[in-house]
């Protein structure tokens, strides 16, 4: 079983419009309000796929209750943790080339206290049901005022109840969990930028910033570089893999689904990557933050190879 822990989640809405004009009245061509934030993704993208998963998710003010709704709605397995402040709401505009403009609330601070209830309740759903769990992912953005290392020290507390953990997040966040020595961190091109400092402009520089992140810590790298697909470097070696996506309509939850692929598949080696970009890449063709089923996954769709040092990205980073 894989457990998601969603330290600031949201209720995301998506509204579809014809282009961004600064200062104009823009008429919607849809809108989707959707359960947000990136553990609650990745637990959604699972069981849309069948494979067991347990979000714990903190939630607060109407906003909070009305995300616990519609994830209840959907039938998702969650452990859902109360707090003082509010949940947050996000808004994404998605036009239809794929571009997505984003505007993400903050969120609310959580306390020692809460912080450490969460923790209490993510090792208490590990051994619920007598199904034990064989990852924790701790993902997402940090709430206000909670602290850096935050990650770090969930990091070190799971770990030691013998749950493999995978790190998705950013920042000072990502900095300070490499030294917990997380199994996995998801790192996407300019997290990955940030987090070494280095320029890329190739693949060969996702290759060697990714070994750097594991010199830090971190036992394996998965490296999601958007249109350009994606670098999984680990012990047993490294591999590219890339999926063609000719009609995009929202990549908002697309890394989610390309982790929640991956560790359905065991969380090592090329076909975890393989379905890692398939499910990606299908969660990229829906619309708003919807997750891929079976029947939305192309696997013939995703290539797998060894990463070609020179090969340029189409987005370099030039830090």
């Amino acid at each position: 079983m894989i457990l998601t822990l969603t330290l600031n989640p949201s209720l995301d809405r998506t509204i579809e419009i014809a282009s961004l004009d600064r200062g104009a009245v823009i008429r919607a061509a849809a809108a989707h309000l959707d359960p947000g934030g990136k553990g609650v993704n990745v637990s959604r993208a699972l069981l849309a796929n069948d494979v067991a998963s347990r979000a714990v998710i903190p939630y607060g003010g109407d906003e909070g209750r009305q995300l616990v709704r519609l994830l209840a709605a959907e039938g998702l397995d969650m452990v859902t943790v109360p707090v003082t402040g509010p949940t947050r709401s996000n808004v994404t505009l998605a036009e239809p080339d794929g571009t997505v403009t984003k505007i993400n609330e903050p969120g609310t601070a959580l306390s020692p206290a809460e912080l450490d209830t969460i923790a209490d309740a993510v090792l208490a759903a590990a051994h619920a049901g007598g199904q034990g769990a064989d990852w924790v992912v701790a993902s997402g953005s940090l709430p206000p005022e909670v602290p850096a290392d935050v990650y770090a020290r969930l990091c070190r507390r799971f770990a030691g109840a013998g749950i493999h953990v995978a790190v998705d997040t950013s920042g000072p966040a990502l900095s300070c969990a490499l030294g917990a020595a997380p199994a996995l961190v998801k790192p996407n091109l300019e997290e990955l930028s940030a987090a070494t400092g280095m320029p890329i402009r190739s693949l060969g520089d996702v290759a060697e910033a990714a070994g750097k992140l594991r010199a830090a810590g971190a036992r394996t790298v998965l490296a999601s570089l958007g249109a350009d697909g994606a670098v999984l470097v680990e012990e047993g070696g490294s591999w590219y893999g890339e999926a063609a996506v000719t009609e995009p309509r929202s990549s908002v939850g697309a890394g989610d689904a390309m982790l929640a692929g991956f560790l359905a598949a065991g969380g090592s080696g090329p076909e975890a990557l393989k379905q890692a970009l398939a499910w990606g890449a299908a969660a990229v063709r829906l619309p708003g933050s919807r997750m891929p089923g079976p029947a939305d996954i192309d696997h013939g769709a995703v290539t797998i190879g060894p990463p070609d040092p020179e090969r340029r990205l189409s987005t370099a980073l030039l830090t």
